[in-house]
């Protein structure tokens, strides 16, 4: 599975954002997905999941409620709607996809910028 992430940009804070994650491959189906950021020298951070089976979600505490993660297996594409954004959303931001919803992210995109201005 190859993951490529599009979307990012510059916004002001208070603005919307959505990044696209778009899978090539076969079986994207069966693959659990998840978003993480990585802000300028900080480490990789956990964003939001959803299930490969039943589509459920996850999220972290810092975007719950102003972030909804979505998918469209039709088009093998997994969304991150980023609502009411602020200055520390600004990261890198990375999907990622595991098999069956295993232990470990398998596969990743190569990273969008989002920079929210104050």
């Amino acid at each position: 599975v190859q993951l490529q992430a599009s979307g990012g940009g510059l916004v002001q804070a208070g603005g919307s954002l959505r990044l696209s994650c778009a899978a090539s491959g076969r079986g994207f189906s069966s693959y659990g997905m998840g978003w993480f950021r990585q802000a300028a020298g900080k480490e990789r951070e956990f964003v939001a999941a959803i299930r490969w089976s039943g589509g459920s979600t996850s999220y972290a505490d810092s975007v719950k409620g102003r972030f909804t993660i979505s998918r469209d297996n039709a088009k093998n594409t997994v969304y991150l709607q980023m609502n009411s954004l602020k200055p520390e959303d600004t990261a890198v931001y990375y999907c990622g996809a595991r098999y069956r919803d295993g232990h470990e992210y398998n596969y990743w995109g190569q990273g969008t910028q989002v920079t929210v201005s104050s």
